[in-house]
């Protein structure tokens, strides 16, 4: 049994690398490992309403991550390139950590926009939000990790 517990760790820690990392989907990483860690336990510590709890804040930090990259760029007119400049750019952007794909997101947003309009001024201004979006959905998934394993830490050992 103890290795399901390293098993539950290594998917809560892959879970939060996930969180800045657009490669990993870090909110259901760390919440099956918080489940797997409940689950081990029978649910004795944390109870099934804590991890329904845990689960509507998952579900919440996956949506906020999905659409706040999206809204914010398409709200500032982005075109198609663009929002494919956007998951492009992030992705190559890895190789810099979370200051490449901070870049790398913008730069692939204001890429995408000059080759569909050729504006260097719309182009900026797509880049700057589609930056702003990825920033927006990592503080929001931040928050929201952090709610879901104090959430987790406090039925555990309260």
């Amino acid at each position: 049994m103890e290795w399901l517990w390293i098993v539950a760790f290594i998917l809560v820690v892959l879970g939060l690398l996930g969180l800045a990392l657009p490669v990993l989907p870090g909110v259901p990483l760390l919440f099956g490992g918080l489940l797997m860690a409940a689950w081990i336990d029978d649910f004795a510590r944390v109870g099934t309403m804590a991890m329904i709890v845990i689960g509507i804040l998952a579900l919440l930090a996956w949506i906020i991550d999905i659409v706040a990259s999206l809204i914010t760029t398409k709200s500032a007119g982005a075109s198609r390139q663009a929002l494919a400049g956007t998951v492009i750019g992030a992705l190559v952007g890895i190789l810099g950590g979370l200051p490449g794909i901070i870049l790398g997101t913008v730069a692939g947003a204001a890429i995408g926009e000059i080759l569909a309009n050729r504006d260097p001024r719309r182009a900026t201004k797509i880049g700057v939000a589609a930056g702003l979006g990825f920033v927006l959905a990592l503080a929001f998934k931040l928050l929201f990790a952090a709610l879901m394993l104090g959430i987790f830490a406090y039925a555990y050992f309260v």
